[in-house]
């Protein structure tokens, strides 16, 4: 027994949980990653229109060879400039492109953890899903084995003139057909694993049994991809802010200092100036443009009206989804009681023909009607066990809630 449990430690150690496949995924999935990019480069945004407020400085070298001069030029000309720029008022521009990078970040913040959940509840239909196909394969194999154990029983009450023909081939149709779902559930496992796989990053050998706590959420609270648009919005509307600053006055400070060297000139020419300071106050407003800019910010406007739509739209969904996952959680209970029963009922019935039939009490056709019958409620009451762990894992995601809090 010692030595039995020592070579089924490997397999035993690795199945996982649900709760160890979603926090492998967040670190791993490519998507994920993605968006964590996205939201790393928002936030080096804000940093670069913060630095807006800063005096921006400049230096420089220039040569100028002129031919043809006139007495007040000189051929060649050297010079090396420090120049400082400082935007005293800009209309606003400044703090909205700051305000729109902050949204802008916000948003990556919540597009990130929307992505996180519903990669969450994606995985959490491929685990289910599997358990369940795992759960019929194994109905159909013990189904298999029962036809096999009968069809060889048969064959040898043939071989004694107890049986017909009929009766084996009957039973061998049986058994074929059992092989035949067996392979298409196969295919249907492998094809769902490797859909979970893609998602996590990794292969997974087996699985682990996971269940949702049973919770009373009350209030929903707004989804991340709600939250991800509001911001977006905002950020819109500081867009049109920024274009719209055009039309205010704009000030700006420029200070230029230039240091000069010469070709062969003489020391006393009296165009030579050896340094340099200039100050510049620049005053600028657009009081015409054909209305280029109060189309653009109208259009940006109007992009920020569309996501206000959308968003009104996700959150009705989210409130219907939300109810609906109640009334689902409700129906799959009641489901679960009536496969409970069927099961036993199917399970007994099974006993007592497959006695009978044995016995030669009955044919072989009661015999597979019962085997079938007790095959289907087996996976039917494994599948809506599972189907429960779904609805939980709907209703605390349009709940607005992480999945992960509610995995025991």
């Amino acid at each position: 027994m010692i030595k039995l449990l020592f070579l089924m430690l490997p397999f035993l150690l690795a199945a996982e949980s649900l709760q160890s496949i979603l926090e492998y995924a967040y670190q791993n999935n490519n998507n994920i990653k993605s968006s964590k990019y996205i939201k790393e480069s928002k936030l080096q945004e804000v940093e670069s229109q913060k630095s807006g407020y800063l005096p921006a400085v400049d230096i420089g070298a220039s040569y100028t060879n002129t031919s043809n001069r006139t007495v007040f030029q000189i051929k060649d000309v050297y010079a090396g400039y420090a120049r400082a720029e400082f935007d005293i008022y800009d209309g606003g521009a400044r703090s909205a492109l700051v305000q729109k990078a902050k949204d802008e970040f916000s948003s990556s913040l919540h597009d990130e953890e929307s992505l996180k959940q519903e990669l969450s509840l994606e995985i959490v239909g491929d685990f289910y899903a599997i358990l369940s196909l795992k759960a019929s394969l194994k109905a159909k194999e013990d189904a298999k084995r029962s036809l096999q154990e009968q069809l060889e029983r048969v064959r040898q009450f043939r071989g004694a003139g107890l049986a017909t023909e009929d009766d084996v081939e009957r039973l061998r149709a049986s058994y074929e057909r059992a092989l035949y779902e067996i392979e298409s559930l196969k295919y249907k496992l492998l094809e769902r694993k490797s859909s979970l796989e893609l998602k996590v990053g990794r292969e997974i050998e087996s699985f682990d049994n996971s269940y949702f706590k049973e919770a009373d959420i009350g209030d929903i609270e707004t989804q991340d991809a709600v939250k991800s648009l509001i911001y977006k919005e905002r950020a819109l509307k500081k867009s049109a802010d920024a274009i719209e600053s055009i039309y205010y006055p704009n000030i700006k400070a420029e200070d230029v200092y230039t240091v000069y060297e010469y070709g062969d000139i003489a020391e006393d020419h009296f165009a030579k100036i050896d340094k340099q300071n200039v100050f510049m106050l620049t005053l600028n407003m657009r009081i015409f443009d054909y209305g280029a800019t109060r189309e653009a910010r109208e259009s940006m406007l109007l992009s920020a009206k569309a996501l206000n739509e959308k968003i009104k739209y996700m959150s009705k969904e989210q409130k219907l989804r939300y109810k609906l996952s109640i009334d689902r959680i409700k129906s799959v209970k009641v489901k679960i009681k009536s496969a409970k029963s069927a099961l036993v009922a199917a399970s007994s019935a099974f006993e007592t023909i497959n006695e009978k039939y044995n016995a030669g009490l009955v044919d072989y056709v009661i015999y597979l009607d019962a085997l079938s019958a007790k095959t289907d409620a087996t996976s039917l009451y494994e599948s809506s066990l599972n189907e429960l762990q779904t609805a939980y894992a709907m209703y605390y995601f349009y709940s607005g809630r992480d999945l992960e809090e509610f995995i025991e």
